[in-house]
């Protein structure tokens, strides 16, 4: 466990590092690059990149857009640090803390997705009803997450902890793939995976609902709003234009995202019904946010204190 830590904490200790090293922002912005990840059901991401939203409003303002399609929270936060991507466009909440506590500037502009349902813990063992019968077993996910930490959140309500279980850091694929092999107990799945373990006849051992808020956000730098405010006033706005088109356009836009995942329309539709993409950061997102901040400092996952309050721009 400490080892998987250590390995979390050191691929991250970069972000500080290269914050510092960051060129100011310059006022007269002529390209965005942010973040296009997919999974586990960014339907805002694929419907903005499939009609071409943003690109086509900046573009009247001289402002070209890319995609850097980067799927790894720290991944992500790095390229934030860089400066090679301006806006991480869906990322973990986890992953936003995690950077901060290494120092880094990073701050949330607003809520993307909340989707507690969609995380889950799946067994092929029909036998695993309760925290207690994980006692033992291996539990396969990725470390540092929602899935991470509803697996903590499940055992604490029997008073357990992860030392309780042989608990293996890998990702959702990986897990998905093992659970299958037989070469774990049970798997931490979300989205698409978790919704196909379903499909399967797999247990359903628990899902995230009132145990976590897997809360998804929209992030960016400190200084890149100071030199650019109007800019992202603007970003904001399309977002909400984003899922004002998806909500007028429902059956089309679940189509859509269908094709690009290579999923039923059903099956899209089933999973939508878990998501609340809603923008405006809530008292009820914040509490989630600190909730999420003291776990990972309870579980070493950082070793500071983390004030969610200090995460927004200011």
């Amino acid at each position: 466990m400490k080892k998987i830590l250590s390995i979390i904490l050191a691929a991250t200790l970069m972000t500080a590092t290269l914050s510092g090293c960051v060129k100011k922002e310059n006022s007269s912005l002529d390209k965005i690059t942010m973040t296009y990840v997919t999974s586990p059901l960014n339907v805002p991401s694929i419907i903005d990149k499939e009609k071409q939203i943003f690109t086509e409003k900046f573009k009247e303002d001289g402002i070209s857009v890319e995609y850097a399609e980067i799927l790894s929270g720290a991944d992500q936060t790095q390229a934030l640090a860089s400066g090679d991507v301006q806006i991480l466009y869906a990322v973990g909440a986890s992953s936003v803390i995690l950077s901060a506590a290494n120092d880094a500037d990073i701050k949330i502009l607003n809520t993307y997705s909340r989707s507690p349902e969609s995380f889950t813990i799946y067994s092929k063992d029909d036998t695993i009803k309760s925290p207690k019968d994980l006692v033992g077993k291996t539990v396969a996910g990725p470390a540092g997450t929602n899935l991470h930490e509803l697996l903590v959140a499940y055992l604490e309500t029997e008073n357990l902890t992860i030392d309780d279980v042989n608990y293996v850091n890998m990702s959702i694929g990986d897990a998905n793939a093992a659970l299958e092999g037989g070469s774990v107990d049970a798997a931490l799945l979300a989205g698409v995976s978790a919704y196909n373990a379903g499909l399967q006849g797999y247990n359903l051992i628990t899902d995230g609902k009132g145990l976590i808020d897997a809360i998804i956000v929209v992030a960016l730098r400190q200084d890149f709003y100071e030199n650019n405010k109007e800019i992202v006033d603007k970003f904001y706005t399309y977002q909400e234009e984003i899922n004002k088109y998806i909500n007028d356009n429902l059956d089309e836009s679940l189509s859509i995202v269908a094709k690009n995942l290579d999923l039923d329309e059903s099956a899209v539709k089933e999973m939508y019904a878990k998501y609340d993409f809603s923008l405006e950061i809530t008292e009820q997102d914040k509490l989630g946010l600190q909730k999420t901040a003291d776990f990972m400092l309870k579980n070493g996952m950082i070793d500071k204190e983390v004030d969610i309050d200090t995460l927004f721009l200011n």
